[in-house]
Parts: structure tokens; C-alpha cells; sequence
């Protein structure tokens, strides 16, 4: 999969995705990963890259010229990515949308800076909006290596064992279970006998009724979104009957 991002900091999106899985996939040429920066585009000395915006009021914008001439280059150089802009005012990420993203061959992602970014731009050059959530970063760097990190980890190949990545939070649209490793007891906390016994289809159940407990417990609102199956529903109840005092 082919990557493009628009930043003016290209050093801090190359050297966050050099690390882990993601780094490996770049190594490797699973992914391949190309910065455009605006100030490249700028015509005057000190390579500006900001502009007031009209109508007053404090901060400033992303200059449209440079900002375009770098999305324009983006395209030229990836011409089957859509061009994706991480605002707060996008649709939500979700395990759903990374997975759509993922099966894209080219993906642009334009880091904004400053108070953002010209409306027309958005109207003429961007096809999506996507947001991280309901905060505010500095800069759209942080939130392209969070959309980038998640996305790469789905490509084929990237992440060593496949049935891992199918296992994550929100994979089936609940929380991963709890997991355990050696030593057998910490500070009197034993791991759940049931991990000890080899038995796997108990091990399953086990597992699959701690997920769906613990998407009860903590995001209630996900599982509203769910429809279980009669099994589902029986290992819930039982997860909230054994909750109780």
C-alpha cells in the first residue's frame, strides 16, 4: 500500500512510522511512505507558509497556494488515493473505516496546522474528512500516524500472525478479552484457571464471554450497537450474574 502525506513536519511523520510492525512493512516494501511538504511550494525567502484569515479573529491558515501545489504533487505522484483531511469536523475513526481504508492500494492524508485550512480547499481538493475524535491536536501529524499505524497493521503480510490482527478490539465490533502471561501469580492475582487447562473450546467460551462482559462493563454503547447471537446473549448473561455481589 502506498501512502502520501501533506505535513510540514515530514521528519516527525517518517521517523514515528519507522518503528514496530509499521516500520518492518516499510523496510520490506509492504508500505511505501512519500511526505510532500507545503513549504517546498512557497515562492518567497522565508518559504511562508501561513496566511490571515478573512474576517479577523485570532491564528492563522494553511496558505492555499502551497497547500494545493503539495496535494496537486501528492496526486500526481499517488493517482489512485483519495485525498483524506484529519479534522475534528470528519466522520469518527473506527475499526470499520480502517478496514475500508485498507483495502485501498493509495491512500493522501493532509495534516493540517494553525487554525486549519481554506473551506474552498476542502471543496475543491478533498474527497473525505476524518477526525480522531472529540479533542483538538496541534497539528494533523499525530492523527496521520495513528490513521497510518492502523491502517498498515491490516495490509496482508504486514503484521506477522493474521489470526492476531483479527482478535483486536473491535475486529468483531466488541473489546478484546483480558490475556495473561507467565508468571502464574502476581501479588496473589492467579491467572483464570480455565487458561491453564488445555482445553481449547473452554478456553473459547472463556474468552469470547470476558469480551462481550467487559464491552458491557465499559463501552455499554457498542454493544447496543451489536445484534448477538442466542450464544452471545447467554454468555453475557452469565458474565453479569457471576458480576454481581
Amino acid at each position: 500500500m502506498k501512502w502520501g502525506v501533506i505535513t510540514l513536519f515530514p521528519e516527525m511523520v517518517e521517523k514515528a512510522l519507522s518503528f514496530g510492525v509499521i516500520g518492518r512493512g516499510l523496510s520490506n516494501g509492504l508500505l511505501s511512505l512519500v511526505t510532500f511538504s507545503p513549504r517546498a511550494y512557497a515562492s518567497d525567502a522565508h518559504q511562508t507558509v501561513d496566511d490571515r484569515p478573512y474576517g479577523g479573529g485570532p491564528g492563522m491558515l494553511m496558505k492555499v497556494n502551497t497547500l494545493r501545489a503539495s496535494i496537486l504533487a501528492a496526486k500526481e505522484k499517488l493517482p489512485a488515493a483519495p485525498v483524506v483531511y484529519l479534522s475534528p469536523q470528519g466522520e469518527p475513526l473506527s475499526q470499520v473505516l480502517v478496514a475500508e481504508l485498507a483495502k485501498l492500494s493509495e491512500l493522501i492524508l493532509v495534516s493540517g496546522r494553525y487554525e486549519g485550512i481554506d473551506e474552498r480547499v476542502i471543496a475543491l481538493d478533498i474527497d473525505r474528512e476524518i477526525s480522531l475524535g472529540d479533542f483538538v491536536l496541534s497539528g494533523g501529524e499525530p492523527a496521520a500516524i495513528a490513521v497510518l499505524d492502523a491502517v498498515g497493521r491490516l495490509v496482508p503480510g504486514v503484521v506477522g500472525s493474521p489470526s492476531s490482527v483479527l482478535e483486536d478490539s473491535f475486529s468483531d465490533g466488541i473489546l478484546d478479552c483480558p490475556h495473561y502471561t507467565r508468571p502464574e501469580k502476581i501479588a496473589g492475582q492467579r491467572v483464570p484457571d480455565v487458561l491453564l487447562s488445555g482445553h481449547h473450546a473452554e478456553i473459547a467460551r472463556w474468552r469470547r464471554k470476558q469480551a462481550l462482559g467487559r464491552t458491557w462493563m465499559r463501552r455499554p454503547e457498542i454493544l447496543e450497537r451489536q445484534v448477538l447471537s442466542d450464544e452471545d446473549n447467554n454468555l453475557l448473561n452469565e458474565f453479569i450474574r457471576e458480576s454481581k455481589p
